[in-house]
């Protein structure tokens, strides 16, 4: 677009913008450029010059107006698309509506009820902000036909989202294709017809009461074994205390101490850099806490409390952060076990990107094992699932309550199986040990490379598919698996290297941020535990190595 084009543009927007905020922002923005502010140029062009699409987890961005951010307008154009996708459907649809504490969830949930209350579909409100997984249940528990989450999760605090759910057929999954570009399209139809202040509205929505709340509760609570623990348990800054400990003490899990500076909803999130239990120093104050109370764990849910991150003290008395794949293989296998007991069958579950070792576990026990593309909506979708996780702290634990990564139904599976091996006099690292000595030793790393400009992304992946490297570090390549080509799985931008002894690395650009991604696996089978351990870190580190320079 011409800059002629893009300040027509922004007028138009500024027009039809219901936000005050946004509409200053952007008054200020357009004043820049007619004063030939080179930079106010760019941003104009960056808001104006695409438009947010569909990724990992719907929309997501920053706030701030115009197509290319989240704000009221592209809300409104969402829900509107969306509700003619739900018409051409069914005749009376109905939609259930959640949002967590971040700037304006409160303000973009209304309007998704009142856009989509005006076009005639039953929209029905969550009764105050929520975690994510709540929502995911609210879809299957009041049998909507969608969901949708306002949300931006684990991102910085200047960004939103609308995270989008079926119901029917897809059982309360996130939204897939070919039904994402149908929306898409129909966003584009919305947009075209009009300004989106002239689309119709109406109040006559449904508010929820606690009932759905209390339903999930009552779902997600296991019963806990009987069994003293000291923990810490950590928010982040979002809406996941309230629900979770409720969901704790109807388990009988024993009360933990919470960090009093993470507790309650804040979406500046000022205590940390990035509010994702995955970034280094996410955990530093319930850490602290642990050490001040003399805890023996730390659970932490990311601020819509659909993941779950861990640390326990190792026998030296320092701690051991958990990762992602440490206690998806830990939590898997003690859903294997339970199906074996139970004589059930089923299939495990894991994006690719997650560690091969999930694998092992369901070849000993017989149960079926799928890997899928990366994010919730493909895993939550493989039939016979009995269990899915994902590396980066998802974890599906009962597929038959929430379709979707649940943080809270996580730590209550977490915590279970250590108040389990207190009951039985044993340890985690114990546990950890016979894991390694049942089915190998896995280790993994994740490399990620943030970027200024997303076009750094594709012109990395697009290096690697022309010249793709013939050793990594001093493994050699011994096959390129280029899932744009599609095949076993749905075509993505995925580029997966199989090395030598073992090893793999994948590379994808990030779904929810501008990262590009490095995943590394090894894995070590023979010896006992202590020599499997030793094997696998030492070439994980040759293979860290090479794959640093491969990124530059």
């Amino acid at each position: 677009m011409s800059q002629a084009e893009l300040v027509a543009a922004a007028e138009e927007w500024l027009a039809q913008d219901p936000d005050e905020e946004t509409r200053a922002e952007l008054a200020e923005l357009l004043e820049g450029v007619r004063r030939g502010d080179g930079h106010a140029a760019a941003e104009l062009q960056d808001r104006f010059g695409m438009r947010l699409v569909f990724g990992t987890a719907g929309l997501r961005g920053r706030l701030g107006a115009g197509p290319n951010r989240m704000n009221r307008v592209v809300v409104a154009q969402t829900s509107a698309a969306l509700a003619r996708f739900l018409l051409a459907r069914e005749q009376r649809p109905s939609v259930v509506i959640g949002y967590d504490g971040r700037k304006n969830s409160a303000v973009f949930a209304r309007d998704v009820a009142e856009i989509l209350s005006g076009a005639d579909v039953r929209a029905v409100l969550l009764p105050r902000m929520l975690p994510t997984p709540v929502l995911a249940f609210a879809v299957r528990h009041l049998r909507a036909s969608a969901g949708v989450m306002v949300t931006a999760s684990h991102n910085p605090a200047q960004d939103n989202g609308y995270k989008l759910y079926l119901g029917g057929d897809s059982e309360g999954s996130q939204i897939v294709p070919p039904a994402d570009r149908e929306v898409l399209e129909l966003i584009g139809r919305v947009v075209a017809e009009g300004p989106a202040d002239r689309l119709p509205r109406s109040r006559d929505y449904q508010t929820a009461d606690e009932s759905v709340v209390d339903a999930y509760v009552v779902a997600t609570a296991l019963p806990a074994p009987s069994a003293d623990l000291r923990w810490v348990y950590t928010p982040m800054h979002g809406v996941g205390w309230a629900t979770a400990e409720r969901v704790f003490e109807h388990a009988g899990i024993p009360a933990p101490s919470v960090v009093e500076a993470q507790r309650d909803p804040d979406p500046t999130f000022p205590t940390v850099a990035f509010p994702n239990p995955e970034e280094e120093g996410a955990l530093d104050l319930a850490l602290a806490a642990a050490e001040e109370t003399g805890a023996e764990a730390v659970v932490a849910n990311d601020p819509d409390a659909d993941r779950m991150a861990a640390a326990v003290r190792d026998p030296s008395g320092g701690w051991r952060t958990l990762s992602g794949n440490d206690l998806g293989l830990l939590l898997g296998w003690r859903i294997a076990e339970r199906a074996a007991r139970e004589g059930a069958s089923g299939t495990l579950a894991c994006s690719l990107v997650s560690t091969p070792g999930l694998r092992a576990v369901a070849e000993r026990y017989g149960l079926g094992y799928r890997e899928t593309l990366t994010g919730f909506k493909w895993i939550s979708r493989v039939p016979g699932l009995i269990y899915g996780f994902e590396e980066a702290l998802g974890f599906l634990v009962d597929p038959e309550k929430v379709r979707d990564k649940d943080g809270i139904s996580a730590a209550v599976a977490f915590l279970g199986q250590l108040l389990d091996l207190k009951a039985d006099g044993r340890t985690l690292d114990e546990h950890l040990r016979e894991f390694d000595e049942t089915f190998g030793a896995y280790a993994s790393r994740q490399i990620s490379l943030r970027v200024s400009r997303l076009e750094e992304i594709a012109e990395a992946m697009s290096r690697l598919r022309s010249r793709p490297p013939v050793t990594i570090g001093d493994l050699a390549v011994e096959q390129v698996d280029d899932l744009s080509r599609g095949g076993e799985l749905p075509p993505s931008d995925v580029l997966r290297f199989r090395l030598a002894e073992g090893a793999r690395l994948i590379a994808r650009p990030s779904g929810t941020e501008p990262k590009l991604k490095l995943y590394l696996d090894v894995a070590a089978t023979s010896g006992d535990a202590d020599e499997r351990r030793s094997r696998a870190a030492a070439v994980l580190e040759r293979l860290t190595e090479g794959a640093r320079s491969l990124v530059g």
